[in-house]
């Protein structure tokens, strides 16, 4: 198991935008998906009747998934992502929703590691217009290996590739605290310079992954974080000139 849970150096400017799009999420999940998921769904509605005719087209087996469909996995279906009958309400929205704790709770850790750094080198503004910006070029590219699909994608993950981007280009001589459960052999915390953690992020957990299931084949978006990566780089890039001399980089 490795899991980062902190980065150093930082800087002493509060992170605003990054504390208000983590509250944003996890708002959005304790006031809506929560509730939801104790809520049954409307049968009658054609919302419902579409998505038993989505799970069915997979292969689902409807009798056994009828009892377990709650109101949340029609919201989900209404207002995340589906390549299939894209807008450009369900491209924003998908970026903040989620299918549960644990993808909450991931997204929001990554997020907070390490959003401040980069919020304080871009500004807030244009660190929230990197944000969406990224999320959508994510979510976009993902829907290329999946043109046809239905299958709602949910997630902040598109748009927090985007900072990870920019921190593997602007922040090279940070490290990252990471917890190392390796039983019996090791159990505690490291510090690992950022580049190598973020370049197993790119290219252990999404790159590879992302050539074997060719793109869309599992429930992970692997191509929408490297879609988010690669355009958080290049929006370092784009912004190198203006960025401060020195820092925290």
């Amino acid at each position: 198991m490795f899991i980062p849970v902190g980065d150093t150096p930082n800087p002493s400017k509060p992170a605003w935008m990054t504390w208000s799009l983590m509250a944003a999420n996890i708002g959005i999940f304790v006031l809506i998906a929560i509730p939801l998921m104790t809520t049954a769904p409307d049968t009658s509605s054609q919302l419902y009747l579409q998505f038993i005719e989505t799970m069915r087209e997979r292969g689902v087996a409807i009798e056994q998934l009828r009892g377990r469909i709650t109101a949340y996995d029609l919201f989900l279906f209404q207002y995340g992502f589906r390549p299939a009958e894209a807008s450009v309400l369900t491209l924003f929205s998908s970026l903040f929703l989620h299918g549960g704790w644990l993808h909450l709770a991931g997204n929001m850790l990554y997020l907070w590691i390490f959003g401040n750094n980069v919020e304080n080198r871009f500004g807030a503004f244009n660190y929230i217009i990197m944000y969406l910006a990224s999320g959508v070029i994510a979510t976009l590219f993902f829907s290329l290996f999946v043109p046809g699909s239905n299958i709602p994608m949910v997630g902040a993950s598109g748009a927090i590739s985007g900072i990870l981007g920019c921190y593997f280009l602007w922040f090279p001589r940070n490290r990252v605290k990471v917890f190392i459960f390796i039983f019996p052999f090791f159990i505690g915390f490291i510090f690992v310079p950022a580049p190598l953690v973020l370049a197993v992020y790119l290219l252990i957990d999404n790159l590879l992954p992302f050539i074997m299931m060719t793109g869309g084949a599992a429930g992970v978006a692997h191509g929408a974080h490297i879609g988010g990566f690669l355009a958080g780089m290049g929006a370092a890039l784009a912004m190198w000139h203006r960025a401060p001399k020195g820092g925290m980089g």
